[in-house]
């Protein structure tokens, strides 16, 4: 084909693609009609391909028209583009609104389930008149177990069971030290309730190396073993429903004599046992540890062990929360889940 075929087609085509452009009515159409004049099959490339054929001296003309041609179109392009851009606006801009719509609520947090739990224990032993206290989750060992008669031989103050900071400071394996600091601070007589992160070596479905638990401590004259009682059957009845009862098995603490350790029937066969999961089929559930502060700590505080009695309990806050709801691993509850989360 001649020279001046070729630039002739090529100007026919900058005119096809001008007048093709103006009844494009989307994004869409505009970019496919480019695509069909200047993509690697379009027929503008298409026709360039014929440049090989074109005497030397002539190609410089050729090319001047090609790269005009496809300036024109680009240029086509950009300008319809900013035309639809902005009927679209102006299109948004008279749009109507019915403003008595209501409006769309955005998603909102909720409390943890860990929190939850624990802001309710609080609430059940503040109903006795329990106050909230707290300590350091970082302490020294004279807190954590020496004030707490616990011998320097006691296997909880090893490396394999507490995280040891320095040879006198650990991660609290418990809040009991924040019963230390309190009975240190103020004389009898003292109800308090103490909740709070602790850490111990420990780390399976039901155990966690970081857990929350929550302690009690009440500290007057005349306190008996029955009152740990009455405080713990109060606790089980207003969490997990009336009508279930508990019971204390001795046990070993260094800190209470006598201690025990506290079960309740289990709240999901109802103290029937059988074929329970949850209670193994005993119709029993351990949910604490309890009971009669030993003289030995009021001599570490100050306190007469011969005018003042006290009881103190300790729970895992996971534990409750796992047998309120059924949730049957513990590291569910730090695993940031919101399919989990969003349950309670």
């Amino acid at each position: 084909m001649a020279t001046s075929d070729l630039v002739k087609e090529l100007e026919a085509l900058g005119a096809e693609f001008a007048r093709t452009a103006g009844g494009c009515a989307t994004e869409q159409d505009i970019r496919a009609l480019q695509a069909r004049f200047l993509g690697k099959k379009g027929s503008v490339s298409l026709l360039m391909k014929q440049m090989g054929a074109v005497p030397p001296e002539a190609r410089r003309e050729l090319g001047a028209v090609f790269n005009r041609i496809k300036e024109s179109i680009e240029g086509e392009v950009a300008r319809r583009l900013g035309e639809l851009e902005n009927a679209s606006a102006t299109a948004d801009l008279g749009r109507s609104i019915d403003v008595t719509l209501p409006g769309r609520a955005p998603s909102v947090g909720r409390l943890h389930l860990l929190t939850q739990i624990r802001q309710h224990a609080v609430d059940v032993f503040g109903e006795l008149g329990f106050e909230v206290a707290e300590g350091p989750q970082i302490d020294t060992d004279f807190h954590c177990f020496e004030a707490l008669a616990i011998p320097k031989d006691h296997p909880a103050r090893d490396m394999q069971d507490t995280f040891y900071v320095s040879d006198d400071v650990v991660l609290r394996p418990h809040t009991s030290p924040v019963q230390i600091r309190v009975m240190q601070s103020r004389p009898p007589p003292v109800r308090i309730v103490a909740p709070g992160v602790v850490y111990r070596r420990d780390d399976d479905a039901t155990h966690s190396p970081m857990f929350m638990q929550i302690e009690g401590l009440l500290v007057d004259e005349g306190v008996r073993f029955s009152d740990l009682k009455g405080v713990m059957l109060h606790f089980v009845r207003r969490t997990f429903g009336g009508g279930l009862d508990i019971r204390f098995r001795p046990s070993y603490f260094p800190f209470v004599e006598p201690g025990a350790e506290v079960d309740m029937q289990c709240s999901f066969c109802g103290g029937a046992g059988s074929s329970c999961r949850v209670c193994k089929g005993t119709g029993w559930v351990e949910i604490a540890g309890s009971g009669m502060v030993d003289p030995e700590v009021f001599g570490h505080v100050g306190y007469d062990a011969e005018r003042y009695t006290g009881f103190a309990f300790g729970m895992g806050l996971e534990r409750v929360a796992m047998l309120v709801h059924g949730v049957g691993d513990i590291k569910h509850f730090y695993e940031g889940d919101l399919r989990f989360l969003a349950q309670f």
